[in-house]
């Protein structure tokens, strides 16, 4: 086998939700957008179902189809771009629930669906997405009679537990929502670990789910191990990879693995990103490449067929932290060439 292995471990998903959904003073969610986070919206959408969760929420309708495969008519599945010119017969047919975020939404929706299921979002400062106070301020008393599923809104700043954007966020959500006969969502994965205060009705994990930050006690999900293409003796004062940038200080022994920035292995976390030979830390040495990666597996005293680049011994946010970058970057960029391999 010639491409690496990108193992999703399910049954780790499913602990997690499972934790989350235990800390969460509300109905617990599911978010799969961007393809579960890389790790197979069908799939993962499956498990969430059978650990318990009944509603599920993607960016775009085109990502609902998957799961109303998998999952048949029961779950409601939420869109969180809302109703975007086009999504009116996939929005019928999959019986999805846009969440309007502005009046032209709103009047899109009521147009071409009277009756139809929908939710709103609210902008309560982070301005990307959502009704301003004054906006829905004017439509308020036109939408709540048709009992909207869900109103929304999202936290900028979640993953910074004292930063006072979250409680002017809290406040500004309480404010446009009190007295509304409708179930009110806040939270996504660091809105949970923020407090019951900020939970409402119906709380939304997304990167938790998947094994990263902010939730550290995550269990891993994914785990990438890279086949060995060929090993070569370089000698002192020897180069590897383009531009010359790493340069033998001892007679050594590289490793070139299957992989590289196609597969969304970032040029950026080079040089701080170690492989493992079973257990052994072996460091990347030069550039990262399209396709293939050069390892100094000079110290493995006995070198597996495949080094491990995440999993155990490394998670998704070290291997970010490497390139400068996030988490939910490295997830959502894993490419296709992997074999890709289910557990659990």
């Amino acid at each position: 086998m010639s491409t690496g292995t990108l193992t999703i471990d399910l049954a780790a998903m499913a602990k997690n939700w499972t934790a989350l959904d235990a800390m969460s003073q509300a109905e617990t969610g599911a978010v799969v957008k961007a393809d579960a986070y890389g790790t197979g919206i069908g799939r993962a959408a499956r498990r969430l179902a059978q650990t318990g969760a009944r509603k599920f929420f993607v960016a775009v309708a085109e990502e609902a189809a998957d799961i109303r495969h998998a999952l048949g008519p029961d779950p409601e599945i939420f869109i969180l771009s809302g109703h975007m010119s086009g999504d009116t017969d996939m929005i019928s047919d999959l019986n999805l629930i846009p969440l309007l975020s502005s009046i032209d939404q709103m009047l899109r929706h009521f147009e071409a669906l009277p009756g139809a299921a929908f939710g709103i979002q609210l902008d309560t400062g982070m301005n990307r997405l959502g009704m301003e106070p004054a906006e829905w301020e004017a439509v308020r008393t036109l939408v709540i009679p048709q009992a909207p599923k869900l109103i929304m809104s999202h936290l900028a700043c979640a993953d910074e537990p004292e930063h006072p954007m979250n409680a002017q966020q809290l406040a500004a959500f309480t404010q446009m929502t009190d007295g509304i006969d409708a179930p009110r969502s806040l939270a996504a994965t660091g809105g949970i670990l923020l407090g019951p205060e900020y939970h409402f009705d119906v709380t939304r994990p997304g990167i938790g789910l998947y094994g990263g930050l902010p939730f550290i006690d995550a269990v891993p999900v994914v785990s990438i191990d890279l086949p060995i293409i060929q090993t070569r003796d370089v000698a002192t004062g020897e180069s590897v990879g383009y531009g010359n940038t790493w340069i033998a200080e001892r007679p050594s022994r590289i490793a070139t693995v299957s992989c590289g920035y196609a597969d969304g292995i970032i040029r950026a976390m080079g040089p701080n990103t170690e492989l493992f030979a079973a257990g052994t830390r072996v460091p990347i040495a030069g550039r990262i490449s399209m396709d293939s990666i050069g390892v100094d597996v000079t110290d493995a005293k006995d070198l597996p067929s495949s080094l491990q680049l995440l999993g155990q011994h490394q998670s998704v946010d070290t291997l970010a932290a490497n390139a400068g970058t996030i988490g939910y970057e490295i997830l959502t960029s894993l490419g296709a060439r992997y074999t890709r391999r289910y557990i659990g």
